[in-house]
């Protein structure tokens, strides 16, 4: 007999009806980065076509710093200590609470163990804005705010009662992202392509915790 009225026994039938989502979901942003690292290493066109537009839109001021900076460790850390915190609090005692807390931390700290190698293998020198030297790719502050504002947001999305309340924050932390990857780029602390790899590398990351909250996340908790 046919159930309706009950979200969670949709869900399934919703994931069946589109087995090819969940591919695409990481594997666009794969390939794209995969694409662009590619360019960096072989200093193909999209290289030089970075460089001109990096020239463009370099100019080091004091907004552009302070944007910058949501990208350093001491700044999104916190944020996303404070959203697991609450988190926690909220939901202890209840079945596996500790899952999205564990999940979070272990991808937070999974960002060096990816971004460090990567930089030492695409050893690419920096702007004519910052001192000589290499290994800018692809950008950490980058990688380091969408991680930690990106995790916060998908484990705080479900405890907001009201739509208006997840776009709030859904939107808060997408302007956190923006801001320090467009500081960056203005600034000329890294070339625009060093940050575009960083969102292609996070969005495969932060769709793989969202698949796996789906998972994990017991029925009787909000998905």
């Amino acid at each position: 007999m046919p159930i309706s009225g009950n979200q969670d026994l949709d869900e399934p039938a919703t994931t069946a009806r589109h087995p090819r989502f969940p591919a695409l979901l990481l594997g666009i942003p794969a390939l794209l980065f995969a694409l662009i690292t590619w360019q960096v290493v072989a200093d193909g066109p999209l290289v030089r076509l970075d460089e001109r537009v990096s020239r463009g839109l370099v100019h080091p001021d004091g907004p552009s710093e302070f944007l910058s900076d949501l990208g350093n460790v001491q700044v999104a850390l916190p944020v996303l200590a404070v959203a697991l915190g609450y988190l926690a609090l909220r939901t202890r005692g209840t079945d596996r609470w500790w899952l999205p807390v564990t999940a979070a931390v272990l991808l937070m700290a999974l960002v060096p163990a990816l971004i460090v190698p990567l930089k030492e293998l695409t050893d690419r020198a920096g702007t004519p804005a910052v001192p000589p030297g290499t290994g800018y790719y692809p950008s950490g502050h980058t990688a380091t705010a969408a991680i930690a504002y990106g995790s916060a947001t998908l484990l705080l999305l479900p405890r907001l009662r009201t739509p208006f309340a997840r776009r709030a924050l859904a939107t808060a932390c997408l302007a956190l992202v923006l801001g320090t990857s467009y500081g960056l780029v203005r600034h000329g602390y890294h070339w625009p392509l060093d940050v575009v790899a960083s969102w292609c590398l996070c969005a495969v990351l932060l769709s793989s915790l969202w698949l796996f909250l789906r998972r994990t996340t017991p029925p009787e908790q909000p998905r």
